[in-house]
């Protein structure tokens, strides 16, 4: 299968070509040229085995084919379950059982195992340059970390990612940069976009991305939904709607394709924080970056969220039918705190606030009489919000054994400013 980019100026390129660049030289996303045809699938007997079948036609005709299977046993080797809610045909789908606590962690391993497959002999190390709002970063050092011929540059905003998100970014070391940036995650976005097409600094310091612009990192997460959709649908006969927290639309985009091929997926709602450029987008009016602002969902502090060019390569550019397809709405930071807060005292369940953002749209959605069964989309494990979840449930926060390990580990992170010339000279350096 050949990728081809959002922006329709660059030569196709196969599936190799595509992950190993990260972003394609017009500036774009990769997207397939043509989708596969929707076709009956069936759950594996593991998520691994599920995701084989459901990649197999986007690696058709590449190298890295025949190892398909053995990169999805690399990448799915801890489980996503479906939880009931108490709540009656509610569920989570909790993503958040990897290394680092985070449903990031599938993307960023997959991703791994790609790149150091295509490496090969190449003598000259792949640097691969990630911002993150709070999780990706420690998805991709984690699943990078002392990996041969590869090394992560992580960008995040200093000062708007969670204490214990922070430490994550900095406790590896080694091959692993963690950089804070005196900025937003949009500013350390927009950087790590313009080192990826700057040619001179290319030919110094190769480069690639692991941020949701990567196509290495979308097409694995379809793999949770189709294996879930699949499961549930066996289980019950039901189709399964999802809410799915979104700031840069990576993963809602996962769970949107994933549909488009066939799987017994529903309604798909995307929940956000106070950050409403795709809730004013979805409810009509322009499509405008805007500059993000720091909620409590920090994860989710985005302004100008990057997929929205795959979902308009989607739907073909039309923004009729886009609008027509989808909700999207907003939750500001006392919604959240109230959901948190009284979902534990009526029924003892524990979200982070991306999780309860999207809690808190489907209770909107029950409200106003939506029927179906539903699962939001629970992206990462309370534990790593302890300073704003644990005051509103009055007690500690169970910290997963993985977390813990990497909390132990002392952390450290350069400071650097919002500015390209800095970021360079720290890339070249690296050379």
């Amino acid at each position: 299968m050949n990728f081809i980019s959002t922006r329709n100026a660059a030569p196709p390129a196969g599936l190799s070509a595509a992950i190993a660049a990260g972003l394609a030289p017009d500036g774009g996303l990769y997207v397939p040229a043509q989708l596969p045809p929707p076709r009956a699938l069936q759950a594996g007997p593991s998520l691994a085995e599920t995701a084989v079948g459901l990649l197999s036609p986007f690696f058709a005709g590449d190298a890295l084919a025949p190892e398909l299977p053995a990169i999805c046993r690399e990448a799915f080797d801890f489980p996503a379950p479906l939880r009931a809610l108490a709540t009656p045909h509610d569920h989570v789908l909790e993503l958040f059982h990897g290394p680092t606590a985070a449903f990031k962690d599938f993307g960023a391993r997959f991703l791994a195992a790609c790149l150091a497959r295509l490496r090969g002999g190449d003598a000259r190390p792949l640097t691969i340059l990630v911002a993150t709002s709070g999780d990706t970063g420690a998805a991709v050092a984690a699943a990078f970390h002392r990996q041969p011929g590869l090394r992560v540059v992580v960008l995040y905003p200093d000062g708007r990612v969670s204490p214990r998100q922070a430490h994550q970014l900095g406790c590896f070391g080694e091959n692993i940069t963690a950089l804070r940036v005196a900025g937003s995650f949009d500013d350390c976005q927009a950087l790590v976009k313009r080192a990826l097409n700057d040619g001179d600094l290319q030919s110094q310091a190769p480069l690639s991305s692991a941020n949701s612009i990567s196509l290495g990192r979308l097409l694995p997460q379809m793999s949770y939904y189709a294996d879930t959709a699949l499961r549930h649908h066996a289980a019950s006969g039901q189709v399964l709607n999802l809410v799915v927290p979104t700031g840069n639309l990576g993963n809602a985009l996962a769970a949107i394709l994933a549909r488009a091929l066939g799987l017994p997926l529903g309604r798909i709602v995307l929940a956000t924080n106070a950050n409403r450029v795709l809730p004013d987008y979805f409810g009509g009016g322009d499509y405008t970056p805007q500059a993000s602002l720091a909620t409590l969902a920090n994860a989710m502090d985005v302004g100008a969220p990057s997929n929205f060019e795959r979902l308009r390569w989607l739907y073909r550019g039309d923004d009729a039918a886009l609008r027509a397809g989808f909700t999207a709405r907003s939750v500001d930071d006392a919604a959240i705190r109230e959901t948190i807060a009284r979902r534990y005292a009526d029924f003892g369940e524990v979200f982070c606030p991306h999780t309860a953002t999207a809690i808190n749209v489907l209770e909107q959605l029950r409200a106003e009489g939506e029927g179906g069964h539903w699962a939001v989309a629970a992206t990462a494990h309370p534990a790593k919000f302890e300073s704003i979840v644990e005051p509103l449930i009055g007690r500690a926060v169970d910290v997963p054994p993985a977390l813990a390990d990497l909390l132990a580990r002392p952390a450290r992170a350069e400071a650097m400013a919002p500015d390209y010339h800095a970021l360079r000279d720290r890339l070249a350096a690296l050379s």
